[in-house]
């Protein structure tokens, strides 16, 4: 998100707002939502201070008026940059989105480069791209892919552990921030930025240099929590694919649940159902299925779902 969503270009709202986060800092929640809404009445169309205003009566139990907080800000937000729909949804108030909006997934991509890797791998033990990694050398065997395609690619911790595997790497994803940690690595034999949610013309996979049906393998590493349901990308990965090419990603376990849920992470995770079915239907055959951690989340372990395919010849 660009700094200046963060000002209401109010000086006093915002040194009021300056106050309330440091209530809320101290874990005084209720002080923080009243001095926010004092800042709102100087800005009443401050989407920023909408949401904060909305974090700060949830946090405080009060849900009611936390509800009401984000259904301003999903009427003020009309790029869905804050995603208010899924903090609705998560308080009973709105049905799931069957997917994020993507300027809430690219902003947040966007501020998270900088620091992606020293969170995930250094504070939360992050380990899909190894144990992807072991998958996607199984399906290579002895040799290599002509091309891989690394769909949702980040800074490239995955494509560090799948070079090996490619004589040409590819790497998409949403955040050109991200995009732009992936290059220093030096790593990929392109990247560029891409919207999976999109139709396969307009995802940005495909071009008249980068043609479909490329792709000995395309890998996604925890990308489906970013997704919701699947329907929209399981298209893009057959139209990268080469015939009887593998697809290789993770996911969320859901547990118990059906389908897809979205959690309070205001991530999805996908159940071994939904995803196995979804794959046969779209011509995909399972080689293997691996029910592992993938990483910490709030200090517990947080259980996710390896996959490997192999679309059918």
């Amino acid at each position: 998100m660009a700094p200046n969503q963060f000002s209401s270009g109010d000086v006093i709202a915002d040194r009021r707002a300056d106050y309330a986060r440091m209530l809320a800092e101290s874990g005084d929640f209720l002080a923080a939502a009243e001095l926010m809404e004092q800042a709102l009445e100087l800005a009443p169309r401050w989407t920023a201070g909408w949401f904060r205003f909305g974090e700060y009566h949830e946090k405080a139990g009060e849900t009611e008026k936390a509800v009401a907080a984000y259904g301003k800000v999903a009427e003020l937000d009309t790029e869905g940059l804050f995603a208010a729909e899924l903090k609705l949804a998560v308080l009973g108030a709105a049905e799931t989105p069957e997917q994020p909006p993507s300027r809430y997934v690219e902003g947040l991509f966007d501020d998270y480069a900088d620091r992606f890797e020293t969170s995930l791998v250094e504070k939360l033990d992050y380990s899909v791209p190894q144990k992807l990694a072991e998958l996607i050398g199984k399906a290579a065997g002895s040799g290599v892919f002509d091309t891989i395609v690394d769909i949702g690619c980040g800074t490239g911790l995955l494509g560090v552990e799948i070079r090996a595997f490619a004589n040409r790497l590819e790497g998409f994803d949403i955040s050109q921030n991200m995009l732009a940690k992936a290059e220093e690595k030096g790593l990929y034999d392109h990247l560029d930025q891409a919207d999976l949610s999109l139709e396969p013309e307009a995802s940005g996979l495909f071009t008249p240099t980068l043609a479909q049906h490329r792709a000995g393998l395309v890998a996604a590493a925890d990308v489906m929590m970013y997704l919701g349901s699947l329907e929209t990308v399981m298209p893009l990965v057959s139209a990268l694919l080469a015939p009887s090419g593998f697809f290789a990603f993770s996911v969320e376990d859901a547990g118990e649940e059906d389908g897809f849920v979205l959690r309070e992470s205001l991530r999805y995770a996908h159940s071994k159902s939904y995803v196995s079915e979804l794959l046969e239907r779209t011509g995909f055959s399972l080689i293997e299925i691996r029910k592992t951690t993938i990483r910490k989340d709030a200090g517990k372990p947080l259980s996710g779902i390896l996959f490997l395919a192999r679309a059918k010849g």
